[in-house]
């Protein structure tokens, strides 16, 4: 399912990252009484009514500024509006309407989405409501007033945020086709590879960062497996693209996440795994899709004959949570292994959409609490788990019925999830596990 996006802008200061992290319900974006502290896009996952969303948290929009980092903020929040379905435009109701509220509300216009005007800090309900009346000339009609630090309000707020949604899409694709996403920052060779992938040149390839412009679906056939293969865009922005500012698009990634069955993360051999990589790799992981780590440039690096084995270990250490993630290494360029990703996909996707039997998966978790006992409370109280179930694939989902779910420690849960991929491989899938009093 293709989740909405709704990005949170506004001049810096007003209170969009309270929100964020009001709406998320938890402390993602950095919070300071400072303006400027949020300089990158931050997005999390919401939900409400039912309706999941991704939520996009923005710096503060500056459009008369010289000045490097506001610059790129401002790119940076153009990209986010560009990708929204729906944005929250937030003024301070304490400040008052600012002339830089209506260049941003004049800038917002262009962009011809809908726009929610969400008059913040109105703590003081009573004062508040006559002062949002001066709020009505930026033009987007009804200001909604809330408290993002107190939560006052916001309810109504989401529920016209949701309103605006678009109905839920269908999958064009049937369920005996892989759809395979293909991420990473720019110039890591993404394009390239579907190219190779492919046999012929269907995407853009350049040595500029940015070149490939939209997500380009294209389906094909190889050796009778349907396949559709996802290329994600680079930034999207008029003009030329500004020193720094050709970080990856997250958020056209995330969409294309949300869409395949397994991600291909696609990282440059000559640089390795980024914290931008780790980002977007670990909200494919979150959200339960087929993993493969694919090094590309292989044929630019020097080797003996513990390179390869040196750099899978570099790799498990910088993202420890991808360590289920086959790691496979290719030249886009020559065309070296680049075939042999599609057996990774397909052995991946089938790792992915494994079930196993009930009597089986009891008896490996039996095997592993005789090998290594439960954990128990400070009054002595164990942890009993009676017995797992599989209800769900695309990603295997485990229940463990116990008698204290309070009892289940991570750390433990970490140790039976082992013993599951000991037993039973999922390779390359993440696995759930959840645990429910009987």
């Amino acid at each position: 399912m293709i989740k909405p996006i709704v990005a949170i802008v506004g001049r810096p200061n007003v209170g969009k990252s309270t929100l964020f992290n009001r709406i998320v319900g938890e402390r993602i974006s950095i919070v300071e009484d400072k303006p400027s502290i949020t300089r990158d896009r931050i997005y999390g996952d919401a939900e409400w009514l039912g309706r999941p969303f991704i939520l996009v948290d923005t710096g503060g929009i500056e459009l008369d500024t010289e000045n490097t980092i506001k610059e790129q903020m401002r790119y940076q929040a153009e990209i986010a509006i560009d990708e929204a379905e729906v944005i929250l435009f937030v003024v301070d109701v304490r400040t008052g309407l600012t002339n830089m509220d209506r260049d941003v509300a004049n800038f917002l216009r262009q962009s011809n989405k809908p726009v929610i005007l969400a008059v913040n800090k109105a703590e003081n309900y009573k004062q508040a409501e006559m002062d949002k009346y001066d709020f009505y000339e930026l033009g987007f009609g009804e200001p909604y007033l809330i408290s993002a630090q107190h939560g006052q309000q916001t309810g109504d707020l989401l529920d016209q945020v949701i309103d605006h949604f678009p109905d839920l899409e269908e999958d064009p694709y049937d369920d005996q086709t892989t759809k395979i996403s293909v991420i990473g920052r720019p110039n890591v060779g993404k394009s390239s590879l579907v190219n190779m992938i492919l046999g012929e040149e269907r995407v853009i390839v350049s040595d500029i960062a940015g070149t490939t412009r939209d997500a380009i679906d294209t389906p094909f056939t190889h050796q009778d497996n349907n396949y559709v293969i996802i290329d994600t865009a680079g930034m999207r922005r008029k003009g030329k693209i500004g020193r720094g500012v050709e970080k990856y698009s997250v958020i056209r990634s995330l969409r294309a996440v949300d869409r395949s069955d397994v991600v291909l993360m696609v990282i440059d051999a000559s640089e390795g795994i980024t914290d931008q990589d780790k980002k977007i790799a670990g909200y494919a992981h979150e959200e339960g899709k087929g993993i493969i780590i694919v090094v590309n440039k292989w044929d630019l690096v020097e080797k003996n004959n513990n390179t390869m084995n040196h750099y899978i270990e570099e790799i498990r250490y910088q993202a420890g949570f991808l360590n289920y993630a086959p790691v496979t290494f290719v030249s886009a360029l020559t065309g070296q292994r680049v075939l042999e990703v599609l057996d990774i996909v397909d052995y991946v996707s089938e790792q992915h959409s494994r079930r196993v039997k009930t009597n089986l998966l009891n008896s490996v978790i039996e095997d592993a609490v005789a090998m290594f006992q439960p954990p128990s409370d400070k009054h002595g109280k164990r942890l009993k788990i009676f017995y797992v179930t599989q209800p769900k694939v695309n990603p295997p989902l485990f229940v463990l019925f116990v008698n204290d779910a309070k009892l289940m420690h991570f750390s433990y849960k970490r140790y039976l999830e082992n013993q599951i991929r000991k037993a039973f491989g999922f390779e390359g899938s993440p696995i759930k596990l959840i645990t429910r009093e009987r």
